[in-house]
Parts: structure tokens; C-alpha cells; sequence
């Protein structure tokens, strides 16, 4: 019965109220007159990165270690922030990566001939001044002054830094280059080495840690020996805080049962990885 007057009278009173008149609906055609006051920020427009914290126009910031198109070098450590495996969208890409102990990125100029603009290209010697442990690498980091050309920081390997071709065969090596100038990308991580194998017609044979063969140009540099630290892999971690001062989560600890992946396998060696382009054969009739 209650029910039943409320419901009736609030009938009664949304027809008591005023109508508003409906305008008259705009022809397509006519345009619309812009409103006074600032223009509004439309979804695209320029204003819209700015808010959302993701400019991509904007240079990006020199304390960013992951950017690779860094000018300046310096030889002081740089600050770096932690992701947390996520990316610019706060989700998980990377599993496993969290907290750590806080680190300080310290650049490392992998390229060990570095001839400055009109000099005559001739061997020169370096000076080690100091050792550093580097929280960001498996290796020791040594810095060396080249002369008046300026201190330059450099993996503390052993040896000299020669171009292949002036390196007899069987040589152990390690930083080793692709492409002429273009710095160290192989072998460098710590206790490795390379073999140099064969020279056949200006370009050289590398056998990599990983047992592939890589073929590079004899003008690529590469250092003598091995390199430093070579019982990082006996180290004992001890106790699941190590991990965690190392930036390392935990996983599940579920029992996962191991399928095919787990057992050993006996793959033939990949192809041999050429960084050399030679021209081609054409078959003659």
C-alpha cells in the first residue's frame, strides 16, 4: 500500500513539472561557430602526450642508460632508475626482475682504436690507471688514459688489441667486432674466449664460445686472451636474499612437471655466421 502512494505520487509530480521547448534541430550544412575561450584538446592533438606523461617528440633524458643513441661520453657513473620489468605502460614484460640493491651505470668505450680526424693511423699504448668493480657487468672495468687524447674507460682484458690479420692462427681472443670501427659485440662476457681458426682471402674465421664459426673481415680489432674474472660462474649464492639484493624475484615455487625441453639434445653446429659480403659466383656455360 506504501509502495503504491509513493510511486503515484512522484508521477504526480514529474507532471507537474515545466517542460523545457526543444530547439529546433541545426540544417548539416550550416557550419558551427566556435566557442569562446581556449580550443579544446582533442584526442590526437599535441596536448594529449604532454598530459599522459609520454611525449615523443621530446629528446630523450642522458641519464637513460637503455637509450643507445648517446653522444657524450663520460667516464662518471650515470644513475639509473629501476623498471621492475615493466614497460612505459606499467604492465610485466620481463618476469622475475624487481628491488636490488641501487646501481650506477658506468660506460665502457668498446672501441680500442680510435683514431682522431686526419691522424696518421698508427699503433699507440695505454696506461691502466685503476680497476673497478662494475655492479652492471660480469667483469672488471680498467680505466686508462691513451695519451693526450683523454681517459677512456675499457674492459680490463689481457693482452694487446691487434686487427685479425696480424694475428697468427689459433690465437685466443675476445672483444671482438663485426664490422670494422664499430666497437666489441662478441665475446665479452666474463671467462670467455674465441679461437681464431682460419684467414682465407682478407676475411677470418672466429670459432665463438658457443662453438659457431663467424666469419668477419681481417681488419675487424680484437683483444689477446681471455677475459677477466673467470670464476664468476663458482660463485656461491648461498641464500634466497643474495637474489634479492641482485634484482632477482622469486618464481612460483609450484612443482612443474618437465617435459622434452628438460633432457639433452644433440643438435648439429648452425651454419657459419658471415658478416662479409662477398660477391657472388654466377654459374658460366
Amino acid at each position: 500500500m506504501a509502495a503504491g502512494l509513493c510511486r503515484a505520487f512522484g508521477a504526480l509530480l514529474l507532471s507537474a513539472a515545466p517542460r523545457r521547448a526543444r530547439l529546433p534541430a541545426l540544417p548539416l550544412a550550416l557550419p558551427l561557430a566556435p566557442l569562446p575561450g581556449p580550443p579544446p584538446c582533442l584526442p590526437g592533438g599535441p596536448l594529449a602526450a604532454v598530459r599522459r606523461g609520454l611525449s615523443g617528440s621530446a629528446p630523450r633524458y642522458t641519464t637513460d642508460p637503455m637509450w643507445k643513441c648517446r653522444v657524450k661520453y663520460t667516464v662518471r657513473p650515470v644513475g639509473m632508475k629501476k623498471t621492475g620489468g615493466r614497460d612505459h605502460t606499467g604492465r610485466i614484460r620481463v618476469r622475475g626482475i624487481g628491488g636490488g640493491h641501487k646501481r650506477r651505470y658506468r660506460m665502457i668505450d668498446f672501441q680500442r682504436l680510435r683514431y682522431e680526424d686526419g691522424a696518421s693511423q698508427e699503433s699507440f699504448s695505454e696506461k691502466v690507471i685503476n680497476v673497478r668493480y662494475d655492479p652492471c657487468r660480469q667483469v672488471r672495468g680498467a680505466g686508462s688514459a691513451p695519451g693526450p687524447r683523454g681517459c677512456a674507460r675499457v674492459s680490463a682484458n689481457e693482452g694487446d688489441a691487434y686487427r685479425l690479420g696480424a694475428l697468427p692462427v689459433g690465437t685466443l681472443i675476445c672483444n671482438l667486432e663485426s664490422h670494422p670501427g664499430k666497437g666489441a659485440q662478441y665475446i665479452r662476457a666474463a671467462g670467455t674466449c674465441g679461437v681464431l681458426l682460419r684467414k682465407v682471402n682478407g676475411t677470418a674465421i672466429v670459432q665463438l664460445p658457443s662453438k659457431r664459426h663467424m666469419q668477419v673481415l681481417d681488419t675487424c680489432v680484437a683483444t689477446v686472451g681471455r677475459v677477466s674474472n673467470v670464476d664468476h660462474n663458482k660463485r656461491v649464492i648461498g641464500k634466497a636474499g643474495r637474489n634479492r639484493w641482485l634484482g632477482k624475484r622469486p618464481h612460483t615455487g609450484l612443482w612443474h612437471r618437465k617435459g622434452g625441453w628438460a633432457g639433452r639434445k644433440i643438435k648439429p653446429l648452425p651454419p657459419m655466421k658471415s658478416y662479409v659480403n662477398l660477391p657472388r659466383v654466377t654459374a658460366q656455360e
